[in-house]
């Protein structure tokens, strides 16, 4: 049976005349992998996606590159050694970049310092070990809100690597004062030096231009701090 389209646009034809199309559309076997849920309660598994808390059940995939042990830390060991160098050689003339030490602080490097300087320390007396972290913390606070108030532009961090740092003369002359500890006045001499030398060292990075003539208020309780850590050690 054929029926005449009213417009030339639709034509009608008889099922006879259509192509037979037969088949069957199989169903693929569909497997959920629900990963580590496997061995997990399935009705508790869908208790919590229905709650919104679907988010406990997912396993996150651990980094295949892991970063070194002293990125995790943020060591950096040339920088490190770079400030010691110019802590300890503090004249201009040798051409450190020195404002290194003030302008990029670190927290390692000064820890390193002041623990080693109480290693040393346990020669003496032991129970300064703990004093010497505490001065030093303390100390580095009282010379960052003393430099706030006469105008400087320091942070708490800058003071507190200077600081540390500047333990190193102290260090360094150390081991000469178990040598020359029966010469009272050599000895003597040798401490001076070495605190003058540790408070040159902190004073030249802390105390700028922007001081002007407040130099001295910050100068002189930087070199009593160091009196002090030395005293810690001598037992003086």
């Amino acid at each position: 049976m054929q029926f005449s389209p009213t417009n030339g646009d639709f034509t009608f034809v008889s099922s006879s005349e259509a192509e037979d199309f037969s088949g069957t559309i199989s169903t693929p076997d569909v497997k959920l992998n629900m990963g580590s849920d496997s061995g997990k309660d399935p009705y508790a598994t869908t208790f919590l996606r229905q709650r919104g808390y679907g988010w406990l059940l997912e396993v996150e995939e651990e980094d295949e590159e892991s970063k070194p042990l002293l990125d995790e830390l943020d060591i950096d060991l040339k920088d490190i050694y770079y400030k010691v160098r110019c802590v300890l050689m503090p004249m201009p003339s040798l051409g450190y970049n020195r404002q290194v030490v003030r302008d990029n602080p670190d927290f390692w490097g000064p820890l390193a310092v002041v623990l080693l300087f109480s290693m040393i320390s346990i020669y003496g007396q032991f129970r300064v070990v703990s004093w010497i972290i505490t001065i030093w913390i303390f100390g580095s606070l009282t010379i960052f809100l003393l430099a706030r108030v006469l105008g400087g532009e320091v942070s708490y961090g800058q003071v507190l690597g200077v600081i540390g740092y500047s333990l190193l003369p102290l260090i360094v002359i150390t081991p000469l004062l178990l040598v020359i500890g029966g010469f009272e006045v050599v000895s003597t001499l040798a401490k001076l030096f070495g605190v003058f030398w540790a408070a040159y060292s902190a004073a030249s990075l802390l105390v700028g231009d922007e001081f002007k003539t407040k130099k001295p208020l910050l100068i002189y309780p930087i070199f009593l701090l160091y009196i002090y850590f030395l005293s810690l050690y001598t037992g003086v």
